[in-house]
């Protein structure tokens, strides 16, 4: 009896698979909905219809990119929430993914239950740029200042919750140093404020800064990542710079629903990377700024976790909401 119990079990377990492994098989038999959270033309959408027509080719159906702007990515986000876990309605997401949580009061899905990593994309670099005005040359003279004239410097990033906060905020206070933050409704007035002497320091994205710097209209004092940018080689990082393991990033990447079946996830995540990785997509990312940073599921959710705990810290020690 106990034999013939667990033989029924074991096919009964098999049976409730094998949908499942069926449906991985055939995935996709229709278009694949792709939810930018993003207005056309910005870096998110570039990124998402980069990638398309090869994922496209290889999965033998089309990547349908739908732009669903608003409330700091929010409104795409819930969309995608309340989507069936069937691999057919997939979200490119952004370093907004992991601060939301903690910007706003009360949130219409939960990002670590209601979500599963496919791969981040790509990733950039930010960079601190100073006006020729203000006198320093490198991050260690930029705290020394800070040090001595306390909460009247002044930084500029592109939104009040973003890439350029967070990276800004976690090397203040890991410098020990306050300044005054000015937000702006994105990363060209931001760079426009500071070519005008109306800021005096900014932390942007690099593409942004680039172009001023060899003029001398701006200073770059240090990149955010791990090792410098490509387009920008002679600027130090901040790690060089005195701070070792400072790293802080943009970057995009692609999110499913919680509980899509985990061969269509490894199958999205390896196309994604191969379209990634052709010589066209290349070029594409150098001139952009962007460097490819595909990784499995699994070091993606990880990845995301780690992020979210790190901005969590941050968020509550401002008290930075957006709501």
């Amino acid at each position: 009896m106990g034999i013939r119990n667990t033989l029924s079990a074991a096919l009964m377990a098999a049976s409730l698979l094998l949908p499942v492994a069926v449906l991985a098989q055939d995935y996709p038999t229709r278009p694949i909905r792709v939810l930018v959270p993003f207005p056309p033309g910005g870096a998110a959408d570039t990124m998402a219809r980069l990638v398309a027509p090869t994922v496209s080719k290889a999965l033998g159906q089309n990547l349908t990119i739908e732009n669903r702007p608003g409330a700091n990515t929010v409104i795409a986000t819930e969309i995608a929430a309340r989507a069936p876990a069937d691999g057919y309605t997939l979200l490119v997401m952004a370093t907004s993914f992991t601060v939301n949580p903690f910007a706003y009061s009360k949130m219409p899905y939960d990002s670590l239950r209601d979500f599963t990593g496919v791969t981040r994309m790509v990733y950039n670099p930010l960079i601190y740029c100073a006006h020729p005005s203000l006198p320093v040359k490198n991050m260690k003279e930029l705290v020394a200042l800070a040090k001595k004239r306390p909460g009247e410097l002044s930084w500029g990033v592109s939104s009040i919750i973003g890439g350029g906060r967070i990276a800004g905020e976690l090397f203040h206070d890991l410098a020990g140093i306050n300044l005054i933050n000015v937000p702006f409704g994105g990363g060209a007035p931001a760079t426009t404020a500071i070519l005008g002497g109306h800021i005096t320091l900014l932390v942007g994205n690099v593409l942004d800064c680039s172009q001023y710097i060899p003029s001398g209209r701006l200073r770059g004092l240090a990149v955010t990542s791990a090792q410098r940018a490509s387009n920008l080689p002679q600027i130090p990082t901040i790690a060089e710079s005195g701070w070792p393991g400072f790293e802080s990033l943009n970057w995009f990447g692609i999110m499913a629903r919680a509980g899509t079946p985990r061969p269509i996830v490894e199958r999205l995540s390896a196309e994604v990377a191969k379209a990634l990785r052709t010589p066209e997509a290349a070029a594409t990312l150098a001139r952009q700024g962007f460097s490819e940073g595909t990784m499995s599921p699994a070091d993606y959710d990880a990845y995301i976790r780690s992020e979210m705990q790190r901005n969590e810290r941050i968020l509550k020690k401002l008290n930075l909401k957006l709501d």
